[in-house]
């Protein structure tokens, strides 16, 4: 199975990398730092492609990943494959921030703080209704910064919601510069203990502990993954570099990464 991940991520880094370039567009080093977490995520959550009612929910806050969801949604015939061509072209639904008039997005995104209130909602309302699946949320490390993110964390712990599942994509960067000095949220584990949840950290680019940490149980409390990533992991010249949180690559950058990826296969 690892190795069938690591084949669908760089299949899914190629495919967003033109998306994003034919576009022109922004949000590339976001995308590639959480490909290697969605590609376990939709391939072991319970979503088919008749969106059954018992289905796990997959929440993207972290909504400007939005090529990568709609890679995936595609790679589970749940939207056509041919729609990922017009990503973000004019009149298209396909945007840069997912919204839910796309097939198999369940909520927006993109909006700093509002996926967990939609993760808890869903959550909840699965306990009440004793619907099966569980209710995964991907955010990321800045939305750390919100309000609404701690008022969530209380209500989930307190309605002992074991059926929901947070995975924060650590890369150490967000839109104005470095997680640290513009809110230093560490140390992270902590604080989520101290909110009463059940706390995993992981390299976020191995998915073997990716897969472990997704598919490991908890009685009584909801659970957090802190995933530690890379910005724009899979390109050099991208990783680490914030610069490609709004920039669109170049004609050269294109041709550049894609030549990367490709000696990566």
């Amino acid at each position: 199975m690892p190795e069938n991940y690591k084949k669908i991520a760089l299949e899914a880094r190629k495919k967003v990398l033109e998306m994003i370039y034919r576009a022109q567009t922004s949000h590339i080093g976001s995308n590639f730092s959480s490909i290697d977490i969605l590609t376990v995520l939709y391939s072991i959550a319970d979503i088919d492609k008749d969106l059954k009612e018992d289905r796990d929910r997959v929440v993207v806050s972290k909504g400007w990943v939005a090529a990568s969801v709609y890679f995936f949604l595609a790679k589970k015939e749940i939207i056509p494959k041919e729609d990922l061509g017009t990503y973000c072209k004019e009149g298209s639904k396909y945007i840069g921030l997912i919204e839910p008039s796309v097939r198999g997005v369940e909520a927006a995104g993109g909006s700093m703080g509002f996926g967990l209130p939609f993760g808890v909602g869903f959550a909840l309302a699965k306990k009440i209704k004793q619907e099966k699946g569980r209710v995964f949320v991907l955010m990321s490390d800045g939305e750390m910064d919100c309000g609404t993110t701690w008022e969530s964390a209380l209500i989930g712990a307190h309605h002992k919601l074991n059926n929901l599942v947070v995975i924060v994509d650590f890369n150490g960067l967000q839109a104005m510069g470095r997680v640290k000095d513009i809110l230093n949220i560490e140390p992270l584990k902590d604080k989520w203990e101290a909110f009463g949840w059940e706390v995993r950290e992981i390299d976020g680019h191995n998915s073997e502990e990716i897969e472990k940490a997704l598919l490991d149980s908890v009685s009584q409390k909801p659970m957090v993954i802190i995933a530690r990533t890379i910005k724009g992991k899979g390109v050099s010249f991208m990783e680490g570099a914030n610069l490609y949180h709004y920039k669109a690559p170049s004609d050269e950058e294109y041709q550049k990464a894609l030549k990367e990826l490709k000696s990566n296969g």
